[in-house]
């Protein structure tokens, strides 16, 4: 079966600590509250767990005592840091020190399960990425860039060419398309790949939490800042940086960037030391540079710094022949996660999905699938599996084949005919995908006298 994600809650406050723990068993996670810092502390000397939640200020033992603690045992477990004082200096410390997020109270329910959930995702993908360190560094097939595509190919070409050289590379493509794997894949493929590969989002940062992030800070450079403190670009010495989202990096950050570039050396937040750093930066972005430029928000020669070699990754609309390779992939994936033993996709399935445009690309099919494996019962995927909008697409499709207009009154007669015919004549199923009431359903059943 697949393992439920553990969450440690830690918080001194009674009432606080229940309402956490009840919103997250809710969801289906196992919990342990820990009604101090000091417990805390005790049950990760016991055991591992993939997610802490703690509030800051608590006596003796503190959040951010429990923030290093845990990263101290578990450099991998997420930890989200709650507090009623929240100030910047706080956050800033909080965020240097490896939390995944700082919420303010009080907490908002929705943000909660969001952040946990991102969290707990970023937790998997990390071991994701060392499985996939592994097969890209034995130059195995990577699962999304295999298909008989020309694109992709080219592509694929691409990184192995440039990735010994050394040189600064900018990826462009739209969001979902896996630029961080093909960074990923230029850093495995280079001398470089024994040392560390650190991702940072641009777009996720205001511009002074972002230049702690990247640059670090000296003793004093700021309220709550107790010691030093180094910045990725420092500590990724002699591996590689990947900016993600580098369209959206405020213009006073990219001067800073360029001067690293150049020089290659930085000045930490506070300090007027110039620090050596060897370094490989690659960018990516999902914006047009050469737009932005035009517009003042990008500058002209950060641009030509990164724009030493540039790889376009396409999106899966146009790449479809990896589709059913990539469907195969997360079925054993979300499979595994799920405790299910699904190893099939009908071939209905398959064309529709095919079919598809993929706004959201590579994210996209992923998440259809874990939908898929979600309300699957058996060992295969069928249409019914899908979410509500593939049935319809489904049977627009088909719609289409037979004759080329139809009525409103005619489409949805149709339409729900079908769907009850796709859930053998189901009624709180089908009413479900045609998101409606059973009432609803029925009476519509009893106007095109389709009653059974």
């Amino acid at each position: 079966m697949a393992k439920t994600a553990r969450i440690l809650i830690v918080d001194d406050e009674k009432i606080a600590r229940e309402n956490l723990d009840h919103i997250l068993k809710k969801e289906g996670y196992e919990t342990v509250p820990a009604e101090s810092g000091a417990v805390a502390i005790k049950e990760l000397e016991k055991t591992e767990f993939d997610l802490v939640l703690t509030d800051l200020k608590m006596q003796v033992v503190d959040g951010l005592k429990v923030l290093e603690k845990t990263k101290e045992l578990y450099p991998d477990t997420e930890v989200i840091i709650i507090t009623g004082y929240a100030t910047v200096a706080t956050a800033v410390e909080a965020m240097q020190g490896g939390a995944f997020y700082y919420i303010p109270k009080p907490v908002k329910i929705d943000e909660v399960r969001l952040l946990v959930k991102q969290a707990l995702e970023k937790k998997s993908l990390k071991k994701e990425v060392a499985e996939l360190k592994l097969r890209v560094g034995s130059k195995k097939e990577v699962t999304f860039i295999t298909g008989n595509n020309p694109k992709m190919d080219s592509l694929k070409k691409t990184i192995e060419q440039i990735a010994p050289t050394d040189c600064t590379a900018l990826i462009l493509g739209e969001t979902g398309t896996g630029k961080e794997l093909v960074a990923k894949m230029i850093h495995q493929l280079s001398n470089r790949h024994e040392n560390r590969f650190l991702a940072v989002n641009c777009g996720a940062f205001n511009e002074e939490l972002l230049a702690n992030e990247l640059f670090g800070h000296e003793k004093e450079a700021f309220t709550g800042a107790r010691g030093i403190k180094k910045g990725l670009l420092e500590v990724a010495e002699g591996g590689t940086v990947f900016l993600d989202e580098i369209g959206d990096m405020p213009l006073s950050m990219q001067v800073k960037l360029l001067r690293v570039l150049q020089d290659r050396t930085l000045i930490r937040v506070g300090g007027t030391d110039e620090i050596e750093v060897d370094i490989r930066v690659i960018a990516a972005t999902n914006k047009n540079l050469v737009l932005e430029i035009e517009e003042g928000n990008f500058r002209q020669d950060l641009f030509y710094r990164l724009n030493v070699i540039t790889l376009h990754v396409p999106p899966l609309a146009e790449r479809k022949e990896s589709i059913p390779v990539l469907c195969m992939y997360f079925l054993k994936k979300f499979s595994e996660m799920q405790g299910k033993k699904i190893d099939k996709i009908s071939d209905d399935v398959i064309a529709i999905l095919e079919s598809y445009e993929y706004p959201g690309n590579i994210r996209e099919l992923e998440n259809i699938i874990e939908h898929a494996v979600a309300m699957a019962g058996g060992n295969i995927i069928e249409m019914h599996h899908l979410p509500a909008d593939f049935q319809q697409l489904k049977f627009r499709i088909q719609s289409r084949r037979q004759r080329e207009f139809l009525t409103l009154e005619e489409n949805e007669m149709e339409y729900i005919a079908w769907v009850l015919d796709q859930v053998e004549n189901k009624k709180t199923k089908a009413a479900e995908i045609l998101g409606i009431d059973r009432v609803s359903l029925w009476r519509k059943l009893r106007r095109y006298n389709l009653e059974s």
